[in-house]
């Protein structure tokens, strides 16, 4: 029997709903300040589209991080698409909400956490940073200064026990 009220379904739609309208924004008027985002994401999630290179060097997850270099920021209802810059190369980049793991602004120490639809739980992530000049380079964990992150909500809290 399904549950009538899906609240665990409804909280991550309204959640992903805040990764669009933070990425709408990014679009339309830039990142201000020291805001710059951490997005991770399933590779293998349907619909995703990203080299076939990166596919075999993340072949689960990937953290891309929007900041200084990143090109034509498109957002649609469902999915995003940006290009980025790896070894001097600029690819097309196209991602569904629903394979977003994760989603950080460090400098005002805001993150969420994502349960993909054929996860149990979330693996650690590949993360890999498209720099300035085009080299990828990991991801450091907290905000710039190393300090932890700020608050994460979990879905799990909102997850009907087994």
């Amino acid at each position: 029997m399904e549950e009538p009220f899906q609240y665990d379904m409804m909280v991550d739609e309204a959640l992903r709903g805040v990764v669009r309208r933070a990425l709408k924004q990014a679009a339309q008027h830039g990142l201000p300040g020291n805001h710059h985002f951490y997005i991770t994401f399933k590779t293998r999630g349907e619909g995703v589209s990203i080299p076939p290179y990166l596919l075999e060097k993340y072949a689960d997850e990937m953290t891309i991080v929007l900041q200084f270099q990143f090109w034509d920021l498109e957002i649609e209802e469902e999915f995003f698409g940006v290009s980025l810059s790896f070894n001097d190369v600029r690819e097309r980049l196209v991602i569904p909400l629903a394979a977003i793991t994760g989603f950080a602004d460090p400098s005002v120490k805001f993150g969420l956490q994502f349960q993909t639809l054929e996860d149990g739980e979330l693996s650690e992530a590949d993360q890999v940073d498209a720099s300035e000049d085009g080299t990828e380079e990991p991801v450091p964990e907290g905000d710039d200064d190393g300090a932890a992150m700020g608050q994460v909500v979990s879905l799990d809290n909102f997850r009907k026990k087994k």
